[in-house]
């Protein structure tokens, strides 16, 4: 035991975390990612490239995990938010970090919330500002209630369990070519940028990146000594993201194989509807609410995240300003109606803009900043692992903002 260890009691106490706070990290940060968006470019992805898009998701994972591994681990071992780390690094850059993520996270709630209202409505054919609402209000109890945390971290693991049993049964039906999609996972007929930007922006972009690395520290598991956690929950958040991910191409490569043709202004209700007939349409229906629940949670746990810092009174009514966020996603939907799927579709490519920024910030921390790591020496292979990824996200935002036309085609 060294010495430093022997001086840890002297900072507040703080219960050790459990095996159950890491899981509900490790799904907070799958089930952000896993929402009406995330359905919405999988099929859309999936009609326009079929079995080539495997090799998107392919790139996009191995990329995710580059970044997580290091976005977990600076943010772990620090034991501190990113805002803060950004603050430090560059005077303000936590704020513009924190305003550029509470915009996406409005952003991709307001169509969390009609994903809810989609999903209640395709499951039980309940009007879609009242399938809204509803949904809203059980989001919101969650934050009301006197264990808040834990409740949180229970429903998104059990959701998103529901989620991947119910999309691997449509997987299974759909009878997808299979040996097709693994071959062209590294030979593929056709090779997108702009998809795999997309790709990366829903599942790593913007808020999304933080939010298991945030519930993480706010439980206590950080420093050094708890890296080996750290590392293998980083990993296993992407891979049931990556996993949920490959059960819905799949799904929906069975279909479009099949010769069927998707409707535009709802691809994947229409795929699983081919797939499975009223039944799928049912089971749509639970996917995508459990899907836009868990993402609406996520989305507003993490984005009030990146303030409570900033002010003891932040902090201090941190579930009440949850609440009105969740509150004020839900009004503008009610008003504006709807979130077309080309606007969810744009808005996870968007998102990827934000990415380069604060992964930057927390590369800077490992590289160059070992005192606010408490002198823990940073592996240069992850370093270097980090690197790469950061500066392909760099590349990728240059070629989006390029293309920007086409997300609307």
């Amino acid at each position: 035991m060294t010495d430093q260890t022997l001086a840890e009691p002297a900072r507040p106490a703080r219960p050790p975390a459990g095996r159950g706070v890491l899981v509900g990290a490790m799904f907070l940060m799958a089930t952000s990612a896993i929402g009406p968006g995330f359905i919405t470019q999988t099929t859309t992805f999936t009609a326009k490239l079929g079995a080539a898009f495997a090799f998107a998701i392919l790139v996009s994972v191995l990329v995710d995990i580059a970044i997580q591994l290091n976005v977990w681990r600076v943010i772990g071992v620090a034991g501190r938010r990113a805002q803060d780390l950004a603050n430090d690094v560059v005077p303000g850059g936590g704020y513009v970090l924190a305003g550029l993520d509470l915009l996406g996270g409005m952003i991709f709630n307001i169509g969390n919330v009609a994903g809810c209202a989609l999903g209640l409505n395709a499951l039980f054919g309940l009007d879609v500002k009242i399938g809204g609402a509803v949904s809203a209000l059980v989001a919101i109890a969650i934050f009301l209630v006197k264990r808040a945390g834990v409740a949180m971290d229970r429903i998104v693991v059990v959701l998103g369990a529901v989620m991947i049993l119910l999309t691997l049964y449509v997987a299974v039906i759909s009878g997808p070519p299979v040996g097709d999609a693994l071959k062209q996972s590294v030979l593929p007929e056709r090779v997108d940028l702009l998809t795999i930007i997309t790709l990366i922006g829903g599942t790593v972009g913007g808020y999304i990146v933080y939010a298991g690395a945030h519930r993480m520290i706010e439980s206590g598991l950080t420093g050094p000594e708890n890296v080996p956690g750290i590392t293998r929950s980083s990993v296993s958040g992407i891979l049931i993201t990556a996993l949920m991910r490959v059960l819905l191409f799949l799904a929906v490569l069975g279909v479009v194989a099949g010769g069927a043709k998707l409707a535009a202004d709802n691809p994947a209700a229409s795929a699983f509807q081919h797939a499975a007939g009223d039944v799928g349409q049912r089971l749509f229906g639970l996917i995508l609410w459990s899907a836009a629940i868990t993402s609406v949670i996520g989305a507003s746990y993490t984005s009030i995240s990146f303030t409570v810092s900033f002010s003891p009174w932040i902090e201090r009514h941190r579930n009440r300003l949850v609440v009105a966020f969740i509150v004020v996603a839900t009004a503008i939907y009610l008003l504006i109606g709807t979130a077309p799927a080309k606007l969810l579709v744009a808005a996870g490519a968007l998102n990827g803009l934000i990415l380069p920024f604060g992964l930057g910030v927390l590369l800077w921390v490992a590289a160059r900043r070992r005192d606010m790591l408490g002198g823990y020496r940073y592996p240069v292979w992850l370093l270097s692992l980090g690197v790469l990824a950061w500066a392909f996200t760099l590349y990728l935002s240059w070629h989006l903002l390029t293309t920007l036309d086409q997300l609307w085609k």
